[in-house]
């Protein structure tokens, strides 16, 4: 064993993947799936019949999460469609930039300055009045596939 030390200077997570794996014909309205390399939320399930000699197909329609437009995508039953991880964390709002980028702090007393206003014109609306207003607002922020969008607002009361 040598005793020198190692330094590492790039920085990596742990590994953990974005999407996994889940069967076709176990995805139901309202979850979640990767079509065509974007997340969307699914709102339409068809499963048509098996032929002769096929498989039975599910046709998924799909929101994508981020941007609203309509994806599809047909898949055979037994076949894994990915599924992507999305989770929703919730941030204080501390200022707006000229710009439109937003900051905010995080649990750990950390600020994150890396996420625009939303694109949503009303949402986006509501923020920014609310922070002219001097409200105390909670933005919850939306991830998947190493996207992040500010999808939701909460009031808690003024400053």
């Amino acid at each position: 064993m040598s005793d020198e030390e190692h330094h590492f200077d790039n920085k990596a997570d742990a590994g953990a993947s974005k999407t996994y794996p889940q069967q076709a014909g176990t995805i139901r309205k309202n979850a979640y799936i990767v079509i065509k390399q974007r997340p969307c939320k699914v709102v339409e399930v068809s499963t048509s019949k098996t032929g002769k000699h096929g498989h039975a197909k599910c046709h998924f329609v799909g929101i994508d999460i981020f941007t609203g437009k309509k994806l599809e995508d047909i898949v055979p039953s037994s076949h894994n469609c990915d599924v992507p991880e999305v989770t929703r964390t919730d941030y204080q709002l501390i200022d707006i930039s000229e710009d439109g980028f937003v900051s905010l702090l995080t649990e750990n007393g950390d600020t994150k300055d890396d996420l625009r206003l939303p694109t949503d014109d009303q949402l986006n609306a509501q923020i920014s009045s609310g922070f002219h207003d001097g409200k105390d607002l909670v933005v919850t922020v939306m991830s998947a596939l190493g996207e992040e969008q500010i999808c939701a607002l909460k009031d808690i009361g003024p400053k």
